[in-house]
């Protein structure tokens, strides 16, 4: 894996070549092992803190580990284009749009002791801003190659929190132009719905359950891009105990081995109707 600045990664896609790499503040990753119509991407996978923050932050490392999505880029990591953040979302949230990245309260609770200076709010800005330039670059490139692309924003979220029965699987749709990509949505959610997971995990599927698609990493690329379907994928923390923090390596393997078929037969879908 390289180590590049902005700069020379979005060099490296416009000219089409291969590569792995880690940003120059190790912010984010982005691989490139082939140019294909497919993307996916974890946005929120990344733990990292910075130091400065540490102090001044009454969120645990727990609690900050609680509200990421943890193993969400392995699941993913054999596709040929995986972006994925690196950096703790408390730090500053991909998934929202600049005005609101910076938390100043985290799911109910104050973040910081002292007010975050402006100094410390651009710092996490510009690596924001950093990441959808790439993004920018990379969809812009692969439409100009390929037209119709297909990008996999996968989360995850905490199951345990809801008082009542939620999906193992939830698509949110309510930002996708539905007349273009209405049908696929359903064939998503019903491929999605056909995983079988160990340790008698009962899988279900659901579009708009939990979360509707509002997140800013869907909204940015599909309001920059005509031709680019994003699919807000989560899968409820049934991967491990979020009460511990406990991982269970063999339900995320199960569903890293299954969307290895299932994801090439959804572009396949994809490419059908658009064809």
């Amino acid at each position: 894996m390289h180590r590049l600045s902005i700069e020379e990664i979005i060099e490296y896609i416009t000219a089409g070549k291969q590569f792995e790499a880690v940003s120059s503040d190790y912010s984010f990753t982005l691989k490139i092992e082939d140019y294909v119509p497919i993307v996916c991407g974890a946005v929120h996978d990344g733990h990292q803190f910075r130091s400065s923050l540490w102090e001044n932050c009454k969120h645990t490392e727990y609690e900050r580990w609680y509200e990421e999505d943890p193993c969400t880029k392995e699941m993913v990591q054999t596709f040929p284009i995986v972006i994925a953040g690196r950096d703790s979302r408390f730090e500053y949230d991909l998934n929202r749009e600049p005005e609101r990245a910076v938390y100043d309260d985290a799911w109910g609770k104050e973040l910081w002791t002292e007010p975050l200076s402006n100094e410390e709010k651009e710092l996490s800005l510009q690596k924001h801003a950093n990441f959808y330039k790439v993004v920018n670059a990379l969809v812009q490139k692969l439409e100009s190659d390929f037209k119709n692309v297909i990008v996999f924003d996968m989360h995850s979220y905490n199951w345990k929190r809801w008082d009542r029965e939620v999906p193992v699987w939830n698509l949110g749709t309510s930002n996708i132009d539905q007349k273009r990509f209405g049908a696929l949505t359903e064939v998503w959610s019903k491929k999605l719905g056909s995983i079988q997971l160990p340790n008698d995990i009962v899988n279900t599927s659901k579009i708009n359950d939990t979360f509707q698609g509002n997140g800013y990493f869907l909204k940015y690329i599909t309001r920059n891009f005509d031709n680019t379907l994003v699919l807000a994928t989560e899968i409820s923390k049934v991967y491990c105990d979020e009460l511990s923090g406990i991982i269970y390596p063999e339900v995320v393997k199960s569903v890293e081995e299954q969307l290895k078929k299932l994801i090439p037969e959804m572009v396949k879908e994809f490419q059908a109707m658009f064809a």
